[in-house]
């Protein structure tokens, strides 16, 4: 596809608490509902340990550190996965029932558009996924990367340009790529860009790898980590290059501490961290005291930037929207191994 140019490479509010959604809230917490889906059919029994884990890791850092604008935290998981309908309803219920004050997603983007209706003009809706791109609800902060944002300047980076020489669009849960493959070699792609996700990934791959493909052909995808990985084999993850706003291997300050905390509190066999799952910042972050009553109301589209620097790096939130640094990193084995800073 391309010429590559580098071969290496019920519940009361209180009176002074902010609510993510809880089942179980005390009388004086802020309530946030979390709704953990799934990110593809497969995907959320890969990513949504760690993404759990990470949420959790987040309130208990933000309520040490004294809430949301003077209010503890109090969190409630809720299923993003079956019918859109019903997840739907669930939302509705937790914010009128529950009176949550904050919704937060880990889910399709499918559900993304019918979770806006319903937390519009309501509750601030934090959606955290590596996304298409294009959110500009007021209200709803999609906080992951975009492809765009995140696949462009990889590209730039690998190749000195080239064609597009196929495309094929693959069903959810399809496991039997022998079609796919036998076109890819058929095209004779330099690149092979992938935007499968979770178990569709690892079949994908670890086929491309069997096959033989993955010794004349580099592939560059946007959704992996290190469980996506193990998935594949160490022996299936020649020139496979990954572009993302998070990896666990980044050598920062900030990264360490998150790292240390994280084993600190589930343990040192706990579910990997990756940039797909993990909520943004460990996903939620005090709001400036200029944002405080657009966040209240609903009305949280901050039009002025605001940024922090989690173990990611710098995040800048504006418009709704997420900027972020970008890192290109290579698959070494069962691990990756950072390439570059795009």
């Amino acid at each position: 596809m391309l010429t590559p140019k580098r071969a290496d490479n019920a519940v009361q509010h209180s009176q002074g608490r902010t609510k993510l959604v809880v089942l179980d809230l005390r009388q004086e917490a802020l309530g946030t509902a979390h709704f953990v889906g799934k990110l593809a059919q497969a995907a959320a029994p890969i990513w949504g340990p760690a993404a759990i884990n990470s949420v959790m890791l987040a309130v208990s850092e933000i309520n040490r550190r004294g809430g949301i604008l003077g209010r503890e935290i109090e969190l409630s998981m809720y299923d993003a996965g079956g019918p859109i309908g019903e997840v739907a309803r669930r939302a509705a219920q937790a914010i009128a029932i529950d009176e949550v004050d904050v919704v937060m997603g880990s889910h399709i983007s499918a559900v993304r558009v019918a979770l806006r209706k319903v937390t519009g003009g309501r509750v601030p809706y934090i959606y955290t996924p590596v996304y298409e791109g294009g959110e500009r609800t007021p209200g709803v902060m999609a906080i992951g990367e975009t492809s765009h944002w995140q696949s462009r300047p990889a590209i730039d980076w690998l190749s000195t340009g080239g064609a597009v020489v196929g495309e094929e669009f693959v069903p959810l849960g399809e496991d039997n790529h022998e079609a796919h493959l036998e076109r890819i070699r058929a095209a004779m792609p330099d690149v092979v860009l992938i935007s499968l996700i979770g178990t569709d990934s690892i079949t994908f791959n670890r086929a491309f790898g069997e096959c033989g493909l993955a010794a004349t052909t580099l592939r560059l995808a946007g959704a992996m980590d290190v469980t996506v990985l193990l998935g594949i084999g160490a022996d299936n993850t020649e020139k496979l290059f990954c572009a993302s706003g998070y990896f666990s291997c980044l050598g920062s300050r900030a990264n360490d501490e998150f790292r240390s905390q994280y084993q600190s509190m589930f343990g040192t066999n706990a579910p990997p961290l990756s940039a797909s799952p993990i909520p943004r910042a460990c996903g939620f972050w005090k709001p400036p005291r200029s944002a405080q009553a657009r966040w209240r109301s609903g009305r949280c589209s901050l039009r002025h930037a605001t940024s922090s620097t989690p173990a990611r790096g710098l995040v800048t939130i504006r418009d709704g929207r997420a900027e972020m640094q970008i890192y290109l990193t290579e698959a070494d084995g069962l691990d990756f191994k950072l390439v570059k800073m795009l």
